[in-house]
């Protein structure tokens, strides 16, 4: 993996929205990202530059072939699984969009710019109007750091909403407009939901208050507003997410599954996932691989 996070202050508003570009992230997936959610304001785009995969987004399968361009807004839920054998290489750029005062009139292709981008939370597709081939340079950009690089950095991304509008326009497909509203722009939402996706196994609402540099009863306030959650709730929902993804492999004991998600015994494990699904995990891993182990 190769991550930026911190240290760099890319924006670019649009109308009355700033978008800040928040994290860079290029992975080759040799492992499957659980199901997860982003709050009011927060969108990610996925670039798949080779590779293979299957995306799981408001739960429809996707099929992830080499220039394959999605987009995932507020309150989309995803998941991604690898190919084993051809595993899917990705360019993330995570934004968040804080609306402004409206303090003047913006022009008429500004705003249908904004518009159209606020009309899709979510887009899956290739990308038709070389949006990839932009991702990699800003990425190189990002980089190597050479001279000039964040003017050129900021200019590449200035360049992006256009790119995926034109996408969207191609594909001429509709989608339902959002209505989330926009929230707070800044960096917790990042912390909070790659705390829920990576540490699943050891979640507690004190640990993710101190990432936060928040007492507790914050992080709970912030967590009911920017999610419509409880800590709890998110930390099942994390727990069980991850749970259906271990499950999926037929070499790994359910007793080894309950360990890795951080339950005390496979009994406390089997209880929470009944009342999650509905149904004990050795009847999900049957239905879903044919393997009652």
């Amino acid at each position: 993996m190769w991550k930026i996070q911190n240290g760099i202050d890319l924006q670019f508003t649009i109308a009355d929205t700033r978008f800040d570009a928040l994290n860079f992230v290029y992975e080759e997936f040799r492992r499957s990202i659980p199901r997860h959610v982003h709050g009011s304001g927060s969108y990610e785009i996925h670039y798949i530059s080779r590779g293979y995969g299957q995306a799981l987004i408001q739960g429809r399968p996707y099929e992830i072939t080499p220039n394959t361009l999605f987009v995932t807004g507020p309150h989309i839920e995803h998941a991604q699984t690898p190919c084993p054998d051809r595993p899917m290489c990705e360019y993330c750029i995570y934004l968040k969009a804080e609306k402004k005062r409206r303090s003047r009139s913006f022009g008429e292709e500004e705003c249908a710019l904004l518009e159209t981008l606020e009309q899709m939370p979510f887009w899956f597709g290739q990308d038709t109007q070389r949006t990839g081939a932009l991702i990699l340079e800003l990425f190189e950009e990002l980089k190597e750091m050479k001279t000039g690089w964040q003017f050129l950095a900021e200019a590449l991304l200035r360049q992006l909403p256009v790119r995926l509008a034109r996408n969207y326009e191609y594909a001429g497909k509709n989608h339902t407009k959002s209505t989330a509203s926009v929230s707070q722009n800044d960096k917790t939402s990042v912390l909070i939901e790659e705390y829920f996706l990576y540490q699943y196994h050891s979640l507690s609402l004190e640990e993710l208050a101190r990432l936060l540099h928040l007492g507790t009863r914050q992080t709970e306030r912030l967590l009911q507003r920017q999610y419509g959650k409880s800590f709890l709730q998110k930390k099942t929902e994390a727990r069980m997410s991850a749970a259906s993804i271990l499950l999926s492999d037929p070499g790994r004991s359910i007793t080894s599954v309950s360990e890795a998600l951080g339950y005390s015994s496979v009994e406390h494990f089997s209880a929470a996932f009944r009342k999650y699904y509905r149904m004990s995990p050795r009847q999900y891993r049957k239905e879903m691989t044919g393997h009652g182990l």
